[in-house]
């Protein structure tokens, strides 16, 4: 009776001497009490991900001010935000309830790291009935610094903006009641004089968060925090007061931290689960008829001479998406690859809906040209995407047009990188004057050690662009345009400045890009001599695409004793090859004296160009290193080459030129001659020899018996017998032993000195093509 007594009597001193303001609850508070109060004019990027965060721990949120007009201010030029506190007043004075507690943040900038019970539970051990952010910075007036009281450890002052606190309801209702200024006059000057006025600060009951417990401000405290990685779950972690905040907010300079931040909090992305959110709001398109495809525009950029172009249009062709729902931009900067634009238009102009292109004769720059390709896509009511790509890009995934749409953000990229480089399309921070830094996630990005879809501050090379961002969000003609930042830089920060997230995603492999500082134009076939700089693609390029079972199966033949025959040029590297050294046309006259070789004396003698004559000596090195050394430590066991090579050359074969050569041995430990051309389509012959050399039958059609000085011999066939030449054959004496219809691109390789003692035999009609190394001499 006592208790029950002493209990009413609590309550009446509480009613009648107290405001409820002031009366403490005994037990937690129920979640139910709490409502979130944002405001969001726009729903932008930010603000779906404020929004993900909320129902991620089933916060109940209002949003004020959607669909209005913002006239708060940018707080770029001046501080602002008065429209929030009129929209805050406005709404705190429909809520009756004075048990209920209010949370109020921004969206466009925020993030939840943690749910309602802890945000409650330690709002109420602040015994307060207001709580601030708090910031080491003090904002808009740093005249006001003296009159902020001073806090025993932690920070100071009052959350830039202000507008990140937690109070109950009828405590914030009178902080405000006192607000009568503009929309855009300043909401932290306003809430900064409340705080620092003793009086209101007390009846109030107002206190900052000062160690971020509940509330963590990004600005000035980017090495504060860092990422804590639990069980399933990612939230921030301040290493400076050991405390894990609720709700992280990001603004200012400090936007692309939380943006960082929110590619993993609150269950974004996690070592246990990977990505969690990637399949999230998909716009699948399996099951639509052809004509149900949204409709794009390709922009293609070619700003410079770039190697492969005619197989990066390829490429583009062979896309997996309706081609009638695709409509091209082409944009060449570069008159060396004039001829390669108009083969493909040619070719493939009439299966897409519609072409634009623009060349190097109408002196449109690059700012104007991306200008010009997305409004393209603005002007036409079908267009729904913009696919940008540069020709550096290997577009390697037929369906990465299809995948980026199902991906359905607003602005997306694959992924790419350079081989074997940590050079990629994308940043994942960056510096303090807007040039590339390193993140912390990037390497495992990159390496793909971590999978998803990330949101980041650059992107280049190729993406994917929303029309209606283009339309609203990006239609400023000055996209591309700045004083101090290169235009795909600026482009970025335009993107940014306006609040559209930039994703890049590395869940598919996409392909790479390459590498063109050193790319040279002074030959027929430039790409050639990609073997250093792109060295994968150059093998796509020119390495035949059985040479990979050589080491796998049965592939190598012999036929003759240790007369290897195996696959190794592609039919493109066999023509590319012949056309240079024609193209460059200064072939040998086949005599003995021979100024090019130490000595002056050829002894057997042949119609041929020198690599080093073209300048492809050291390129035809890497080659012999790189895919004839695995083949001669197989098929030699014991022997290791560095693959010493003094002289490497194209044969020609002509019957009134050199139709045959007479026996002899080569100067090498081992000889590979590659076929160039074909028996019985490029010539006809009783047997075959593979050199780097021209045959005529009117100019040098055979080769007398010799050895030749090296250790072994690569030989590979450049042209088809039967179809470019008729004729030739090499034939080993000692064995009587005959190679016949070569394989264009395959290469014969046979020991040089000792043992295989061999001539050419005659070409008979057109011209035949070997290439030949002696090697290890």
């Amino acid at each position: 009776m006592k208790t029950e007594i002493l209990s009413a009597l609590f309550v009446l001193v509480c009613l009648s001497v107290f405001s409820p303001l002031h009366c403490e609850p005994k037990g937690p508070i129920p979640e139910g009490n709490l409502l979130v109060l944002t405001v969001a004019t726009k729903e932008t990027d930010g603000f779906k991900r404020f929004m993900r965060s909320a129902r991620h721990f089933n916060y109940t949120v209002k949003v004020l001010g959607r669909g209005e007009k913002w006239t708060g201010g940018d707080y770029m030029s001046a501080p602002g935000g008065g429209q929030k506190v009129r929209l805050l007043k406005s709404a705190l004075d429909s809520i009756k309830e004075e048990d209920k507690i209010i949370l109020f943040v921004d969206s466009y900038d925020v993030i939840f790291s943690s749910g309602p019970k802890e945000l409650l539970k330690k709002f109420q051990q602040t015994k307060h009935k207001v709580l601030f952010s708090s910031e080491t910075l003090i904002w808009p007036d740093r005249h006001l610094e003296d009159k902020h009281p001073h806090v025993r450890e932690g920070k100071r002052f009052l959350g830039a903006g202000g507008m990140r606190f937690i109070g109950y309801a009828p405590n914030l209702k009178e902080m405000v009641s006192d607000w009568s200024g503009k929309d855009d006059d300043s909401d932290q000057l306003f809430f900064t004089k409340i705080y620092i006025n003793p009086e209101k600060r007390k009846s109030i009951n107002i206190t900052l968060d000062s160690k971020c417990r509940l509330f963590q401000n990004l600005d000035g405290a980017l090495d504060e925090v860092v990422l804590k990685f639990e069980n399933g779950r990612v939230r921030a972690r301040n290493v400076l007061y050991d405390t894990l905040p609720v709700i992280v907010h990001g603004n200012g300079p400090t936007k692309l931290q939380i943006n960082y931040l929110g590619n993993y909090i609150p269950k974004v992305w996690t070592f246990e689960t990977g990505c969690s959110v990637c399949n999230e709001d998909l716009r699948p398109l399996s099951g639509l008829k052809e004509s149900e495809y949204p409709g794009v525009v390709i922009g293609v950029f070619i700003e410079q001479p770039t190697p492969f172009l005619t197989v990066f249009f390829e490429r583009l062709f062979h896309l997996k998406y309706p081609k009638n729902r695709l409509k091209l931009f082409i944009y060449n900067q570069e008159p060396h690859h004039d001829k390669h634009v108009h083969a493909f238009l040619q070719n493939h102009e009439a299966e897409y809906q519609a072409v634009k292109m623009i060349g190097p004769d109408e002196g449109v720059d690059h700012i104007t040209s991306g200008n010009i390709g997305f409004d393209m896509c603005r002007d036409d009511p079908d267009c729904e995407y913009f696919f940008s790509m540069e020709a550096d890009v290997v577009l390697k995934n037929e369906d990465a047009l299809k995948i980026l749409i199902e991906l359905n953000k607003p602005f997306i990229a694959p992924m790419m990188s350079k081989p074997g480089r940590l050079w990629s399309n994308f940043w994942g921070a960056l510096s303090a004057d807007g040039y590339y830094a390193r993140s912390e996630d990037y390497v495992d990005i990159v390496q793909g050690r971590r999978v998803g879809i990330w949101n980041v501050p650059y992107v280049s090379q190729i993406y994917l662009l929303r029309a209606d961002i283009l339309r609203n969000e990006l239609k400023a003609p000055d996209l591309f345009q700045s004083a101090t930042l290169d235009p795909d830089m600026a482009f970025c920060s335009r993107v940014r400045d306006q609040g559209v997230f930039m994703f890049v995603t590395n869940m598919h492999t996409f392909g790479r890009i390459l590498y063109t500082e050193n790319y040279q134009t002074d030959h027929l076939h430039n790409d050639l001599w990609q073997i250093f700089d792109n060295p994968v693609d150059w093998e796509e390029r020119y390495i035949h695409p059985n040479y990979s079972q050589i080491m796998k199966g049965n592939i190598v033949e012999t036929p003759c004793p240790d007369v290897y025959w195996f696959p190794v040029f592609s039919q493109v590297a066999c023509d590319h090859l012949v056309e240079e050294m024609e193209n460059y046309g200064k072939w040998s006259g086949g005599g003995n004296v021979d100024t090019r070789i130490q000595g002056g004396y050829e002894n057997v003698p042949t119609i041929d160009i020198h690599m080093n004559q073209v300048n492809f000596d050291k390129e035809w090195h890497k080659f012999l290193l790189e895919y004839i050394a695995p083949v001669t430590e197989k098929m030699f066991p014991g022997y290791y080459t560095k693959c010493t090579s003094y002289l490497n050359f194209v044969v020609r074969y002509k019957p009134d030129e050199q139709p045959l050569l007479t026996p002899h041995h080569d100067a090498s430990t081992f000889t590979i001659n590659i076929a160039l051309n074909s028996k019985g389509i490029d010539y006809q012959a009783q047997f075959d020899l593979a050199f780097v050399v021209r045959y005529k039958p009117d100019e040098q059609p055979s080769l007398k018996p010799h050895h030749d000085a090296s250790t072994f011999t690569v030989n590979i066939a450049l042209n088809q017998v039967g179809i470019d030449f008729q004729g030739g054959g090499c034939r080993f004496l000692r064995y009587d032993c005959s190679i016949q219809a070569p394989r264009k691109g395959w290469a014969l390789m046979h020991p040089g000195r000792l043992t295989h003692y061999h001539e050419g035999l005659p070409t008979t009609g057109g011209v035949r093509y070997i290439a030949v190394s002696f090697v290890d001499p």
